[in-house]
């Protein structure tokens, strides 16, 4: 692996109960985040991919986890996202570096397709510092269902020369969805959208 990781966190999220009601199946998210060595720390950098190749190989290896957690078949997965927050001897394009160009294929393949864009979030923050990775259905941008987030936190992480990075991915929308919109069941997964 590229990646120097110096930690591993996975976690599930999973409600029972909202507002009195009980969430029958639980609506469950997993969230997955490596504490990684930036190779660029505390330097301008002009070509970043090193960052690109370590976000292709952790999309993959981090989507992996959170299906292995939720205790399903790639094909169940329903929404995604991705986030990374880079410690004060980083930059902001380091975390897109990650992000952007090659993360979505290894996730994709974690997910089984996934058509829709992966929802993203970046910072730059100290120890402790929370990210919100929002969250999508992975073949359907449309679908209002699977609009949520899940919040991402290592509380000794990110260092000066680190950066977390995290994917989540879940097997249902929010709990109890009521606003309407396209529904999983009308989804074509054709164009990302509908």
């Amino acid at each position: 692996m590229k990646a120097k990781i110096r930690k591993l966190i996975v976690q599930v999220d999973e409600v029972r109960m909202e507002m009195g009601q009980e969430v029958n199946p639980p609506a469950r998210r997993a969230i997955a985040m490596a504490v990684i060595e930036n190779p660029c720390a505390g330097q301008y950098v002009e070509n970043l991919d090193e960052l690109i190749a370590i976000g292709e190989e952790l999309g993959g290896y981090l989507g992996d986890r959170c299906v292995q957690a939720l205790g399903i078949e790639p094909s169940e997965a329903e929404s995604y996202g991705k986030a990374a927050i880079v410690g004060e001897d980083g930059e902001l394009e380091h975390a897109a570096a990650l992000l952007h160009p090659k993360m979505g294929a290894g996730l994709r393949v974690s997910v089984e397709k996934g058509a829709a864009l992966v929802p993203s979030s970046k910072k730059r923050g100290g120890m402790g510092t929370a990210i919100d990775v929002p969250l999508g259905h992975k073949d359907a941008a449309f679908v209002r269902s699977h609009f949520d987030a899940i919040e991402a936190r290592v509380s000794d992480a990110p260092r000066r020369n680190e950066i977390v990075v995290a994917i989540a991915v879940t097997d249902s929308g929010r709990p109890l969805p009521r606003v309407g919109g396209l529904q999983v069941s009308e989804i074509k997964g054709l164009d990302g959208l509908r």
